[in-house]
């Protein structure tokens, strides 16, 4: 009987850590509206967040100029995300660029350039 029980309790303990440790795995997702206006925008946004810590996925779609990142809560949070967009030199949901990166940008890739192609 006793070790019916220390089984039980053994899948039990199993059973709720492995729960608990899924739940804790559950990505983040945010939409950051950017002052991106081309491909070449796109690729410097991507690249910056994929050196980001805790960020797993970033698309930019340029014509709305929103980036959707997937991001894990353990390891970063909304605030570094916009953060690492504004150092690469774009706004980000109303916080300015970094004025060092902005000014190292493209001419086609400033902000008061309408959306294009290239």
């Amino acid at each position: 009987m006793k070790t019916i029980q220390s089984s039980v309790f053994v899948v039990l303990l199993v059973s709720i850590t492995a729960f608990g440790a899924s739940a804790q795995r559950e990505p983040g997702e945010v939409k950051i509206k950017t002052s991106a206006v081309c491909k070449m925008c796109k690729a410097t946004i991507e690249r910056q967040l994929a050196f980001t810590k805790g960020v797993s996925v970033s698309t930019l779609d340029v014509p709305s100029k929103v980036v959707t990142v997937v991001y894990n809560p353990k390891k970063t949070d909304v605030a570094k995300i916009k953060r690492a967009i504004n150092e690469s030199g774009y706004d980000a949901d109303g916080l300015p660029a970094d004025a060092k990166a902005y000014n190292r940008l493209e001419p086609c890739c400033k902000k008061d350039q309408p959306t294009h192609e290239n």
